[in-house]
């Protein structure tokens, strides 16, 4: 019994089931009327003036096409299952919805300062999330992960961010909220491990 125990707390079921999420509701986007996205994405417009604040949190789990959900879910669920390994299931999937969340209201405070009306969609706040949380971790945390460095982190952020400032159609705002939010977060959990540690 405790075998099965231990196993189960190294799966990834929350990284598989955030995924699948986000697949479900791409699925249900591809009705008649696009309902989803035009009462999910993230529109200055429709937050301020209407108080539809639920778009925060919605529009993490919307995407324009396949190629933009694929490119987010192969990086949630590869990367996602490493760090929920090392940090656990909960504290995982709670930062990476608040990571999200975070890179959601920079985007949102970009847009109300710059009168910018156009709406975004997409994980890659959150997924930028655990790029932060994993830097935090590999820099802070009492446990090596093995095969990852604070150098290789870096230049992978370094790389995705550049991507994104040189494509096109890109919210790049929610990308560095994201990134940020992770990396707090992370150091605060890597601060809780080490006082867990020293009880």
């Amino acid at each position: 019994m405790d075998r099965y125990i231990a196993k189960g707390r190294t799966l990834p079921f929350m990284s598989a089931m955030l995924a699948a999420a986000n697949i479900v509701v791409f699925l249900l986007c591809q009705l008649p009327g696009n309902t989803l996205y035009g009462r999910g994405c993230l529109s200055a417009f429709e937050i301020v003036a209407r108080g539809e604040y639920g778009r925060i949190l919605w529009a993490m789990f919307l995407h324009a096409d396949v190629s933009h959900l694929f490119n987010n879910m192969i990086i949630l669920f590869f990367m996602g299952a490493m760090i929920e390994k090392e940090i656990g299931h909960f504290p995982f999937a709670g930062i990476y919805l608040v990571s999200g969340i975070g890179g959601n209201l920079l985007s949102l405070a970009g847009k109300i300062v710059g009168g910018d009306w156009a709406v975004s969609l997409g994980a890659s706040g959150a997924v930028f999330g655990l790029d932060g949380l994993l830097l935090a971790l590999v820099l802070f945390s009492p446990r090596r992960i093995e095969n990852i460095t604070p150098l290789r982190v870096v230049l992978m952020i370094c790389l995705s961010l550049y991507s994104g400032f040189t494509g096109g159609n890109v919210d790049n705002l929610a990308h560095i909220g994201g990134l940020l939010t992770g990396f707090v977060l992370g150091g605060l959990s890597t601060i809780y491990m080490r006082l867990k540690r020293i009880r």
